[in-house]
């Protein structure tokens, strides 16, 4: 297709982590090209420093200038438009030549809220969050489903994007028949530095950098929405613990089919190499999470730290770095709807 030789020009709206992460992520990718963000809160200037400057993944290595009277950021050489509009409707996409939104406010989740996005001219809105009536797809596990008819689509979360492609090799191969998922989960822009009030969660009030915080996650069910032969079947929760990016999944699972620990690893090695490359890993090293900042991959199975209790009872540990890993994933996402064209 025409789609398939040519470069796809995005937009974002939210230029925060996920945001300015995602751009990061697009420069290394030839099939893309940024053309135009939206952010009503954040400044030209400001949106330039806080693109160069990054206190967890370093600085941008290459060059950032501005210009307020133009309205432009320009990095590596590549203008892009700045709009500051509230109003996703009202964000003329469609005169910046963008054909998709990434929508990563957080707050347009929803079919009828990113749906705004299309009046401005864009014709696909990938939601950088999981949503409740947007199709969900994860890259290597159902990406294939997306249809070129399909205008909002949704990237699903960053413990979903990690957690379906273990789960898929598990089922696929062991089937599972239950399971219970923890994600240990890295501090994330939500939370509170010191004690505040939160009226959604008492405990997500708490200070963040002082204590491990269990909190509530839709993404084990989520899966069940990528891999429907899974829905019921998985449930979780998550630890936020007081580290500023990483997370590792722990998924407790009872299988079908009864299996050593070597058999199960030879089947993710298999997938890893071959249809899930660049999405799912393997490693036997003694890692930590450090060793994961900057992983583009979603889903890094930890050898050494999963064990069995008997051949159809094991718990599984996968790491992965759920700023960078999930920003690359949106990029995937976003080129490959593009080609379906």
């Amino acid at each position: 297709s025409i789609a398939r030789m040519s470069v796809c020009k995005f937009g974002v709206n939210g230029f925060g982590r996920i945001g300015r992460i995602t751009v990061r992520a697009s420069l290394g990718n030839p099939s893309l090209a940024i053309t135009a963000i939206n952010d009503p809160f954040i400044t030209l200037p400001y949106m330039a420093y806080m693109f160069t400057h990054d206190s967890t993944h370093g600085r941008f290595k290459g060059s950032v200038s501005f210009d307020e009277e133009a309205g432009t950021l320009t990095i590596d050489g590549n203008v892009v438009k700045v709009f500051h509009e509230r109003d996703p409707a009202a964000i003329p996409w469609g005169d910046c030549g963008v054909h998709t939104v990434v929508e990563s406010t957080g707050v347009f989740t929803t079919m009828e809220k990113a749906g705004l996005h299309l009046q401005g001219g864009a014709s696909r809105v990938v939601i950088s969050a999981p949503s409740k009536d947007a199709p969900m797809f994860v890259m290597g596990v159902n990406h294939e489903l997306v249809k070129g008819s399909d205008k909002i689509i949704s990237n699903a979360s960053c413990t979903t994007n990690c957690l379906a492609p273990l789960s898929k090799v598990l089922h696929d191969t062991f089937t599972i028949t239950s399971g219970l998922m923890t994600t240990v989960h890295a501090m994330t822009a939500t939370q509170k530095i010191v004690d505040a009030p939160n009226q959604k969660g008492w405990r997500d009030g708490r200070g963040a950098s002082q204590n491990i915080i269990p909190a509530s996650t839709g993404a084990a069910k989520a899966v069940g929405k990528v891999i429907p032969d899974l829905d019921g079947k998985l449930t979780g929760m998550s630890f936020r613990v007081p580290t500023p990016d990483v997370s590792v999944v722990d998924l407790t699972v009872n299988l079908g089919k009864p299996a050593t620990m070597d058999e199960i690893h030879s089947a993710l090695k298999a997938a890893a190499s071959g249809p899930m490359s660049g999405v799912l890993g393997w490693t036997s090293d003694p890692v930590v999470s450090t060793d994961f900042l900057g992983e583009e991959r979603t889903c890094v199975v930890d050898a050494t730290a999963c064990m069995q209790l008997t051949p159809t009872f094991v718990k599984m540990i996968a790491w992965y770095d759920n700023e960078v890993g999930y920003s690359h994933k949106v990029c995937e996402l976003v080129v490959h709807a593009f080609g379906k064209e």
